[in-house]
């Protein structure tokens, strides 16, 4: 396994004038009380058990938190222990992953739990440092964990912190600059709520678009207090229409697997593509569906499947176990099939 350092912040490398020392205490004060008044109610807040907080870490990756919610509940039921999770078949935690998309998230959470109990014992490491020779943990990951979960005094940057370091100095802070700024501002006595404050406020308050300034605790020491100009246009979403047959007998549905070597979701189950377009026929269902920057209008045509081609006939029953993409979980929940 390649290991990995933490980079470290050295006090030269600060950044001049960002705030006096008085203002970063006040600041740090100011985030804790209001985090400690307005934080919102979310499962893995509940405790600081390392494998919760990784898990609703990894899980938020690229992902809403109105999404995970009902997503990490369910996961935890399955697997409520490291252990348990180390010692399940990649299927069923794909399974259990199944609408939360980005699925090496899933595989490499899985990796990493067998090398926790394999070689920790079934203990998490404790440091940031420890936590990045693990698989799919990276800067912020292991930063986040260590903070939240031990205490330990290590900032983070992900999208939201960016935001905001970026509306309170004014200016585009990007790569080291930031974790520079974000480590001068952690409150080292409180580093895990500290964290959290910053990404909730990113959240909540300093949004992308139409922030609530008037009501942000730290709109006194802002240098934006507001949206910073648009650097560049985001690149234009693209459009594309696909089609897919729904057949069901009996209380089976018919699956295909994706390749294993396949670039998305390899290994994920869905329904048969369709390439050819009736010409008559209407759609039994037509949705809409996004992955990163194309829109897709999917076709739901249905089908008696006399040839399975490859498919596999899956009782309905069972679909909750087997690792469906999010695109066929969502067919199949607007065919009122689950």
């Amino acid at each position: 396994m390649v290991s990995r350092k933490l980079r470290k912040v050295k006090p030269s490398q600060s950044i001049s004038g960002l705030f006096s020392e008085s203002g970063r205490r006040s600041f740090r004060k100011n985030m804790l009380a209001w985090y400690d008044a307005h934080r919102r109610d979310l499962p893995w807040r509940q405790n600081r058990d390392p494998y919760r907080v990784w898990l609703s870490e990894i899980m938020l990756q690229q992902t809403r938190v109105a999404a995970v919610i009902a997503h990490y509940r369910e996961f935890l039921r399955r697997f409520p222990t490291i252990r348990k999770l180390a010692a399940a078949r990649e299927a069923s935690v794909l399974a259990a992953w199944s609408g939360l998309g980005y699925y090496r998230r899933a595989r490499m959470m899985h990796a990493a739990a067998k090398v926790i109990v394999r070689e920790h014992g079934g203990k998490f490491p404790a440091t940031a440092e420890a936590l990045l020779a693990l698989p799919g943990i990276g800067r912020y990951t292991a930063a986040a964990v260590a903070s939240i979960a031990f205490a330990e005094p290590v900032a983070v940057v992900d999208g939201n912190v960016e935001r905001v370091l970026q509306r309170l100095s004014g200016r585009r802070l990007a790569g080291e600059e930031l974790w520079i700024a974000s480590d001068q501002l952690l409150d080292a006595k409180r580093p895990g709520d500290f964290n959290q404050a910053m990404m909730e406020l990113g959240a909540t308050i300093c949004t992308p678009r139409a922030p609530a300034c008037l009501t942000c605790p730290v709109v006194g020491i802002c240098a934006s207090r507001g949206e910073l100009p648009v650097a560049a246009k985001a690149a234009p979403q693209k459009k594309r229409e696909i089609h897919y047959e729904l057949c069901s007998r009996d209380g089976d549905v018919l699956l295909v697997q994706r390749a294993r070597t396949a670039s998305l979701m390899p290994g994920m189950w869905e329904l048969p593509e369709q390439e050819a377009i009736p010409a008559v026929e209407k759609p039994h269902l037509i949705l809409r569906h996004s992955i990163t920057v194309t829109n897709y209008t999917v076709h739901v045509w249905r089908s008696a499947a006399a040839s399975l081609n490859g498919g596999r006939w899956t009782s309905i029953e069972r679909l909750k176990q087997v690792p469906l993409t999010g695109l066929a979980r969502k067919i199949l929940r607007a065919a009122q099939i689950i």
